[in-house]
């Protein structure tokens, strides 16, 4: 029997998407990395989480979806025409706080705090101030990134920068790591 498995999307998913492809927006996560962010949020009731890299606000709805509404969910990105998209859509969850900002600026300015989820998707937390970034983590906390297969939007030279990376993770004794070939990529790591 081939039974197709349906997805259950967040309410305001298909509203996101729909203005992500009228933006001209490339760069979105794909639903199956989406529906995991959802999951592992799921597991950290009452956490703190951490979005690097908004977009639109595709994944921030999924993450937001797998949350318990004692949680909160701190976005940061570079691009208010794109963050217009999640603030529309998504500014009236009093969970979430949507922040326009530097990525560099806005680490370097908070580096005190911490989470239980973080969410790279963008280069700063993963290829820029990955080590400031994995000391905001808390004990047990999730960090996930993705976009490690290769993609056709990487610039020349990418491939190399998402091998090293993967080495750099892997050489920490701080993270228990899981790669994954599955969608465009996914690193789950949990800090021991």
């Amino acid at each position: 029997m081939n039974e197709q498995i349906q997805q259950q999307f967040p309410v305001a998913y298909n509203t996101i998407n729909e203005a992500t492809k009228r933006s001209g927006f490339t760069m979105a996560s794909d639903v199956l990395t989406c529906s995991l962010l959802r999951t592992l949020a799921s597991s950290k009731p009452d956490g703190q989480f951490l979005e690097l890299g908004t977009g639109t606000g595709l994944s921030t709805s999924w993450i937001l979806d797998g949350m318990n509404e004692k949680s909160t969910l701190t976005s940061i990105d570079n691009d208010a025409k794109f963050l217009e998209i999640a603030q529309s859509s998504l500014g009236s969850d009093k969970r979430l706080k949507l922040i326009c900002t530097d990525g560099e600026e806005w680490v370097q300015s908070n580096r005190d705090k911490k989470y239980d989820y973080i969410f790279a998707d963008t280069w700063h937390g993963k290829y820029l101030l990955l080590d400031e970034v994995l000391a905001m983590l808390n004990k047990g906390g999730i960090y996930i990134i993705d976009d490690m297969l290769p993609q056709p939007n990487w610039p020349e030279g990418h491939h190399e920068k998402a091998i090293n990376l993967v080495n750099v993770l892997e050489k920490r004794s701080d993270l228990t790591l899981t790669k994954q070939v599955w969608a465009t990529g996914i690193i789950v790591a949990v800090k021991k």
